[in-house]
């Protein structure tokens, strides 16, 4: 299968500007995501998709593949879907997989990318999957940066909230890692649609899929990660990735 990682940025963060040229061990962190995300094998291409040229060029100068995409996109889905037309439009080719990975993920591990896609692989009627993580106390479970997450008993989104969901429970469920896969022609379908109420109030991609009745995979990884929402998040990772050395 074709399968491309495209990695949404931009400088105008409204919890952290300029956060994916924030430096950690003296490299940007949407360098580091980059670096990351390229080690996996079962992806044939990687692009960063942003609106601002200072990542763009950040990412070329290292030898790296970027796209420009428009200011306007209030959802990192939407971003994505105008990089892959323009990619595709580019090397006159279609891939079969998009995976999303937030460019404020920079302990990302290849071997979460394989946990992703894998269900989609296995099951062609699965149109979109997140990794779910587990919420390690009750600070992150209320933290509104932390994207909770319900499941059904068939492991299938019921819903996404900066709230804490459920009530007192942090350990039931978990929290929304941003390695998203979507199916190429999903993807675009998804695009078309109209922002929701939901995702709007939550400010939450997935929930646009869920009010238009489509389903979302979740599925558990193994690994522990920390996205960078806010300062403190990038000197929590940059201890942890110190200890990589």
């Amino acid at each position: 299968m074709n399968i491309i990682a495209i990695i949404p940025a931009r400088m105008g963060s409204t919890r952290f500007p300029g956060k994916p040229m924030a430096k950690i061990l003296n490299k940007p962190m949407i360098e580091h995501v980059y670096q990351r995300v390229i080690k996996c094998s079962e992806l044939s291409l990687t692009f960063v998709a942003t609106c601002d040229k200072e990542i763009f060029d950040h990412i070329i100068s290292i030898g790296g593949n970027a796209i420009m995409t428009k200011d306007s996109h209030e959802r990192a889905s939407d971003r994505c879907a105008e990089a892959l037309i323009q990619i595709e439009t580019q090397l006159n080719k279609k891939f079969d997989i998009v995976v999303m990975i937030q460019g404020d993920e920079p302990l990302i591990e290849k071997d979460m990318i394989v946990e992703a896609i894998s269900p989609m692989i296995k099951d062609q009627s699965i149109k979109v999957v997140n990794l779910l993580g587990k919420i390690e106390n009750e600070e992150e479970f209320k933290d509104r940066n932390c994207i909770k997450v319900v499941c059904d008993i068939f492991s299938n989104a019921m819903y996404f909230s900066r709230e804490p969901i459920p009530v007192n429970s942090y350990k039931t469920f978990g929290k929304q890692v941003c390695v998203i896969p979507f199916r190429r022609d999903y993807l675009i379908e998804y695009t078309n649609l109209k922002p929701t109420e939901l995702e709007k109030i939550e400010s939450i991609d997935m929930l646009r899929i869920l009010e238009n009745g489509e389903k979302v995979k979740m599925v558990p990884t193994k690994f522990s990660n920390q996205s960078v929402d806010t300062l403190n998040d990038l000197i929590k990772v940059e201890k942890i990735l110190k200890l990589e050395l």
